[in-house]
């Protein structure tokens, strides 16, 4: 098999909550938990969601700001979350009408909800108008569409408006989301403030990535939209300025930064390749140059959290030269935010067993996981934090071996991870492979049942390590 003394330089090790931790420890209640809910099983807590909501709180408490935390629910499909949120007087982003009606069978009510979708059909519209759902408007056809139910029930509802199209150095930021600043002024003061059935509530916008300068510009200028409307008698309640608060996954800078540079010298040839048949992760090569950078989710950050949101706050506004936080504290709006993947930082573990060990035509060690890529799939090109092994092996029978994961769609694609992992020992068949800090959207964002492959059981540890499954079916 194909192995290379460069691999071992190559680690990309996962920061590891303490939950998590004595769960690894605990080797056969690993292999219990695999064997009752088959393989693979999510593992969850709710103990470091709670953690995350905290740290929030603590900034939004230090500049005291009015402020409301509403998770994002399309990261992780589990209510125990969303019942979490609401327990602790925070709220929940519901973004399809399971979302919604779950999160209302569960007792929440519909003040601590809001609605996201992209998509609102009238079926959902009429669900959130009749529980007092805050509904974001993104398009004048939602508009209209909501405009004839509260006609025809002749019920209130309140909406929010969202924004997109924010000028930012010189150029228009792109976005196929919202209204522009000048179309939602006209919205709210020539229609909505005069509706007999519509409340405005406040101005809500997402920015794509993690920019906080693109954020502050934003704010800026949606407060001059808030001041303006102030103008003309109509106040506005909340500032939503949405998710993208970065997480850190990675305990070492060092690993991060050689990674990325190793890679680049790996598609350029100049080093043995990292990542399967030498994929460049989004990065393309012409004519022996490299463009774009890898499109993966930046692992490793030292703003990360509540840091990147006091970074946001305590930024000075360009047209105001003032803080953020103190344009927001005087005019007494609400500011909300809308985390889902920071919420569920270190909230979980995807575990899988090993079925089988083989090479591929060139050599490459192949272990096969009773899994599917779907179940470790997001947006990035590839998951870049080390995986853990644990096997039953003696120690003295451990020797280092690298190769690559793969799973069960019959595809030549389907590898769980594209880079090459070192394992401490050749992995045996009904060893566990651990996937790190998988909860936010990594587990069930594009999680399918192709092949009739059952979805992978959801189950919750406490903090005595008890494994329950209150989100069974």
């Amino acid at each position: 098999m194909k192995t290379t003394t460069d691999d071992k330089h190559l680690s990309l090790t996962p920061i590891i909550h303490d939950w998590v931790q004595r769960l690894l420890a605990d080797k056969d209640l690993l292999a219990e938990t695999v064997k009752q809910e088959n393989s693979p099983v999510n593992i969850q807590s709710t103990m470091p969601f709670r953690e995350n909501i905290a740290t929030y709180k603590t900034v939004f408490d230090r500049y005291a700001l009015a402020h409301k935390i509403f998770f994002a629910r399309k990261a992780n499909k589990c209510l125990s979350y969303a019942k979490a949120a609401a327990a602790a007087g925070e709220g929940v982003d519901t973004a399809s009408h399971k979302e919604l009606q779950q999160c209302l069978e569960a007792g929440i009510p519909g003040e601590q909800l809001i609605l996201t979708a992209a998509v609102k059909n009238q079926a959902l519209l009429e669900l959130a108008v009749e529980e007092h759902v805050t509904i974001i408007i993104d398009n004048m056809d939602e508009y209209e569409s909501l405009d004839s139910i509260v006609r025809a029930k002749e019920i209130n509802a309140k909406v929010s408006i969202r924004l997109g199209g924010f000028a930012y150095d010189n150029k228009t930021l792109p976005t196929r989301f919202g209204f522009t600043l000048i179309q939602a002024y006209s919205l709210i003061s020539e229609q909505i403030e005069a509706h007999p059935y519509l409340t405005f509530k406040g101005l809500h916008f997402h920015l794509n990535g993690y920019s906080v300068e693109q954020r502050v510009a934003a704010i800026d200028q949606c407060v001059k939209l808030i001041d303006k409307l102030l103008a003309v008698g109509i106040q506005t309640q909340h500032l939503d300025i949405g998710g993208g608060y970065l997480v850190n996954y990675l305990a070492n800078r060092a690993e991060w930064e050689n990674f990325q540079q190793e890679l680049k010298k790996a598609v350029l040839g100049q080093r043995p390749a990292l990542t399967y048949q030498n994929d460049a992760l989004g990065m393309v090569l012409i004519d022996g140059k490299l463009h774009g950078e890898p499109t993966v989710y930046p692992y490793y950050n030292e703003m990360y959290k509540g840091l990147f949101l006091e970074k946001i706050l305590t930024s000075e506004a360009p047209t105001y030269q003032q803080a953020i936080h103190e344009l927001i504290k005087e005019r007494s709006i609400e500011l909300r935010i809308e985390p889902g993947r920071s919420l569920l930082d270190q909230a979980g573990i995807t575990v899988a067993r090993v079925l089988f060990r083989k090479q591929d035509t060139e050599g490459n060690l192949l272990v096969g996981l009773e899994m599917n890529r779907t179940q470790l799939k997001s947006s990035s090109a590839d998951f870049l934090v080390d995986p853990i092994h644990i096997t039953h092996q003696a120690q003295e029978l451990q020797q280092p071996v690298s190769g690559f994961l793969v799973g069960g769609y019959c595809l030549e694609q389907e590898f769980l991870l594209k880079r090459k992992i070192q394992f401490a020992t050749y992995p045996q068949i009904g060893d566990l492979i651990v996937f790190p800090n998988t909860a936010g959207y990594m587990m069930h964002f594009f999680e399918s049942q192709a092949h009739q492959f059952a979805l992978a059981s959801n189950v919750f540890c406490n903090e005595d390590l008890a494994i329950t499954n209150p989100d069974k079916d």
